[in-house]
């Protein structure tokens, strides 16, 4: 199967094979290589015919692809390649000037040609392991815009910086729906406005969790599904608004998947940097605010520090919720006044954004439904959240907290509105994000659901508590939840 998508920024469309998650003329590069290889142990008529062409076919690839700017997976490949091209083009030279050609024998070539084939191997796998991710198609009847804003609130000092005049400054990506773009129109890019952007984000990234930047190289010239600045979708209609919180030095954009989805069926979707505790955010001046929280290594006190930053978060949220009232009521003269429903608005977060998502929506009767994404919930459990809360959950195993399960059942069980918690088996910590689109499959780091179905079962579980709750809409909510893993339902008053 082949899919489509946006290539440089020049507007070219660039092929993506799926499954090796390497382009045409990597491909190509990559089939030279193995041709150059292979040609030593073909019939001798068809030898010198197999070398030329594969000569031909990967000399090109390889100048042009070091032009446009080459993925480190394609390096072992040209390596292997370089190692055998002396001895495939020596013999067709030695020919070509009346010479005897030479060639070693057999016992002596295999080494090196296995040798030469294990090395070009390690390409497809790399790029396999770290490819450039592959936004999956919106299933909802909108387009997608999104654009980036930058709020600075002037009630509330940085808390951050000794500078008694700075003053807390978020950056907010809203996703929206939106007017059906013309063909050919160059999507977001992802990770950042622009590339150099994405390419700050995704080393911060990979630094805060010990990868070479390199792995990722491929994740900033990826583009997701919607457009910059899209003209939003016509009608009139009200769209009800998700507010979200990325993990412990997670981006804004890290749930790209998951926001288009929802913008896709009428919701608009604002999610934070939250300086000085997201790896990297680049402000409109240009300036990048880098984490500043880390753990101490003593459980007790990384809790304390969890719950100061778990407050910060939460004011963030609230701030973020304010400002979008005062959009909606064309204060600030933005396309989507008088667009959004306020009176319809969900908090959610992944990891600590999740905790953050709880206790904003303790603090802010605002919120009128939680969604937390696999977040221990730090700070106080009181007061009781009074409005319908979901919980997705992995799976408990050995290595999880002992204290994670318990303080989550209290903070439902507490609750004055139908909660619920949902565990997904075979869901990871990083599978609530976009993690599996772009990091190797393996189960223990983004869980075995897979590169298609990790986002589509976030997608349509939260999807279907939001229309229950924002909505509405009439259905079965706990039978369709319940048919993407082990659910609980906390009934209030303690009741399940």
């Amino acid at each position: 199967m082949r899919q489509w998508r946006p290539g440089a920024d020049d507007g070219r469309v660039t092929e993506i094979i799926t499954g090796l998650y390497m382009s045409p003329l990597e491909i190509l590069s990559l089939l030279g290589a193995v041709a150059l290889v292979t040609a030593r142990w073909l019939p001798s008529v068809l030898r010198p015919r197999v070398t030329i062409a594969a000569a031909a076919v990967l000399v090109p690839s390889a100048i042009v692809l070091s032009v446009a700017g080459i993925r480190w997976q394609l390096l072992p490949v040209l390596a292997g390649a370089a190692l055998v091209l002396p001895f495939a083009l020596s013999p067709l030279l030695r020919r070509r000037g009346g010479r005897t050609a030479w060639r070693a024998r057999w016992w002596l070539a295999l080494p090196g040609s296995l040798a030469c084939v294990g090395l070009i191997a390690t390409g497809p796998v790399g790029a396999w392991a770290f490819p450039v991710p592959e936004f999956p198609e919106p299933s909802g009847e909108f387009a997608v815009g999104t654009r980036v804003v930058q709020w600075t609130d002037p009630l509330r000092p940085e808390s951050f910086t000794a500078d008694p005049d700075d003053r807390r400054t978020v950056v907010v990506q809203l996703w929206y729906p939106a007017q059906k773009s013309p063909a050919g129109t160059q999507r977001a890019q992802y990770l950042g406005r622009t590339e150099q952007e994405a390419r700050t984000v995704s080393a911060a990234l990979a630094g805060a969790v010990g990868l070479p930047g390199f792995l990722v190289d491929g994740v900033p010239r990826a583009r997701s599904r919607s457009v910059f600045d899209a003209p939003v979708a016509g009608a009139g209609e009200r769209f009800p608004i998700v507010l979200f919180s990325p993990g412990s030095g997670g981006v804004r954009t890290q749930n790209t998947a998951w926001a288009e989805e929802l913008a896709s069926h009428g919701y608009l979707v604002a999610a934070l940097d939250h300086p000085y505790d997201s790896a990297a955010v680049v402000l409109d001046d240009g300036r990048t605010v880098s984490s500043e929280t880390s753990s101490s290594g003593d459980r007790d006190k990384d809790e304390e520090l969890a719950v100061g930053w778990t407050a910060v978060r939460a004011a963030d949220l609230g701030f973020v919720r304010t400002q979008l009232d005062r959009l909606d009521r064309g204060e600030t003269g933005d396309p989507l006044a008088g667009r959004l429903d306020t009176s319809r608005v969900a908090v959610t977060g992944h990891s600590i954004g999740g905790a953050a998502a709880l206790q904003a929506a303790r603090q802010d009767g605002r919120f009128g439904a939680v969604i937390d994404l696999d977040g221990y919930p730090h700070g106080p459990t009181s007061p009781a959240l009074g409005r319908p809360t979901l919980a997705l959950t992995q799976a408990v195993t050995p290595d999880t907290d002992p204290r994670y399960l318990p303080r989550l059942t209290e903070a439902l069980e507490l609750s004055t509105a139908t909660s619920y918690r949902l565990t997904i088996p075979g869901a990871g910590h990083l599978t609530f994000m976009d993690g599996p689109l772009y990091l190797p499959p393996v189960p223990s780091i983004v869980g075995s659901l897979g590169r298609a179905e990790s986002p589509h079962v976030v997608a349509a579980t939260t999807l279907a508590f939001l229309d229950a709750t924002l909505r509405d809409r009439p259905g079965d909510l706990a039978g369709a939840l319940s048919a993407y893993g082990e659910l609980s339902v906390h009934h209030p008053g303690g009741g399940r």
